[in-house]
């Protein structure tokens, strides 16, 4: 069996992803910038000291998983900056961007060679990085970001389709965390339930779809 890859595995749903993989029995790897408690107490592997953001975390995480089979990557490390259009700020623009949108396509990359046929890809996105869906504006750098993720994601979904890798875009719902100031509609439990109910369900057959984890098709 391989291993289940989950960034920003520290706190929230990372760390409901990673808690939920371990109870079925998935050898789960947590890949973050800071450990934390929680995952200290989980008792899987940790990969800390990763900024994602950085190629030279691409290379050495590549290295670190190079004897390693990957079932299944969930890119899920993320930042959201509150903003609108009289406070944005082009350094928390390019932060976003460098974080939610580049990172999880050049460590796809970087850990292609490790993907093996029948291997998953996830990207934890979000319904604000929908063009199609946007009724309130404001968050600039968090909708762009998504919304550039997602189109990352249904490239890698073509490319990576003819070595069996199947790929999807998850929206985790209105979740309370730390990163939203704990507000929201569930927990990162009830998420972290649908969206391994979402990855149960990916198929070849259904690559590059952007759901939400109650499994609503989203538009984009």
């Amino acid at each position: 069996m391989g291993i289940s890859i989950v960034t920003g595995a520290n706190r929230g749903i990372g760390l409901e992803l990673a808690t939920q993989l371990k109870a079925r029995g998935a050898t789960v790897v947590a890949v973050c910038r800071r450990s934390s408690p929680a995952l200290d107490a989980l008792g899987v592997r940790v990969e800390a000291d990763a900024d994602i953001t950085e190629p030279a975390a691409w290379a050495h995480l590549a290295e670190r998983f190079a004897a390693d089979d990957i079932d299944l990557l969930i890119h899920n490390a993320g930042m959201l900056v509150g903003d609108a259009l009289d406070d944005v700020e082009p350094e928390d623009v390019r932060a976003q961007f460098e974080l939610n949108a580049v990172a999880p396509l050049f460590l796809t990359k970087a850990l292609m060679p490790r993907l093996r046929a029948g291997a998953k890809v996830v990207l934890i996105t979000s319904r604000m990085g929908s063009i199609g869906d946007n009724g309130s504006g404001s968050y600039y750098g968090y909708r762009m970001s998504k919304a550039a993720l997602n189109a990352a994601g249904v490239s890698l979904a073509r490319d990576l389709a003819p070595r069996g890798i199947a790929v999807a875009m998850l929206h985790p719902g209105s979740v309370r965390t730390e990163m939203t100031g704990g507000h929201g509609a569930i927990e990162a439990d009830e998420s972290a339930r649908g969206l391994l109910q979402r990855i149960d369900e990916l198929r070849l057959e259904t690559t590059g779809r952007f759901l939400h984890q109650n499994g609503e098709e989203l538009p984009w």
